[in-house]
């Protein structure tokens, strides 16, 4: 395993595209101000790129942020390093780490991850009262409404949290990590994406291949008829 380091802007300053494979194998880490012993150290498996509208060469119809800069969206179009968190569905939190230059939006989804640290607080947060095997444990963050609430980031809160600086945010603080690049990286279309953005056109789905806490394939909305097409 190699010796990981604070992630910097400039690592996260390239295309969602580019820089989402090298983000695997580093770490998300949340550590609360008022207990450090509680940090919790999520090991990123699994990722997907998003760009925004003007984004790269190719126009991305699957990114919240394509028709461009909104409310919902705006932490998207700000400075790399920041964190993303979204509902999805009402309920799920899920985690993106923003990239890019400021003023060009991108963001790559932590679809999934190995909890490495702080294994009983992500129990007690997910409500989890089995045992915890190594089958339960893991699941704890593997697909993206788990990731979020694993580390205790929750929408709207944690909406903009510093991964880089480090910053307290409501109470927590969120650090990004990062390793040696990996060798054994698999990519493919995205998961439960609509459309053509849910194809082979757009494999910008990239994971550890062969993890065991990885997110199995579903097809999107329409995407298994737009390949057909």
């Amino acid at each position: 395993m190699s010796i990981l380091h604070r992630a910097t802007r400039d690592e996260l300053a390239g295309l969602p595209v580019e820089v989402a494979p090298r983000l695997l194998g580093g770490e998300l880490r949340t550590v609360p101000a008022d207990d450090p012993s509680a940090e919790v150290r999520l090991r990123i498996t699994e990722v997907e790129a998003y760009h925004g509208q003007g984004t790269g060469p190719l126009a991305d119809p699957g990114s919240h942020a394509r028709m461009g800069r909104t409310a919902r969206n705006a932490t998207m179009w700000g400075e790399p390093g920041h964190l993303y968190v979204y509902l999805s569905h009402g309920i799920h939190s899920c985690v993106n780490v923003v990239c890019g230059p400021e003023g060009i939006a991108g963001g790559v989804l932590l679809r999934a991850g190995e909890v490495v640290g702080g294994v009983d607080a992500v129990a007690r947060r997910r409500g989890v009262d089995s045992a915890l095997t190594p089958r339960v444990v893991r699941g704890l963050a593997r697909g993206p409404g788990r990731g979020g609430p694993a580390g205790g980031r929750r929408h709207p809160l944690h909406a903009r949290i510093a991964a880089v600086s480090g910053a307290v945010h409501h109470g927590v603080r969120a650090e990004l990590w990062l390793g040696t690049p990996l060798n054994d990286i698999a990519t493919g279309p995205r998961v439960g994406v609509a459309g053509v953005a849910g194809t082979d056109a757009f494999p910008w789905r990239f994971w550890v291949d062969g993890d065991p806490t990885v997110s199995p394939f579903r097809w999107g909305r329409g995407a298994r008829e737009a390949v057909l097409d």
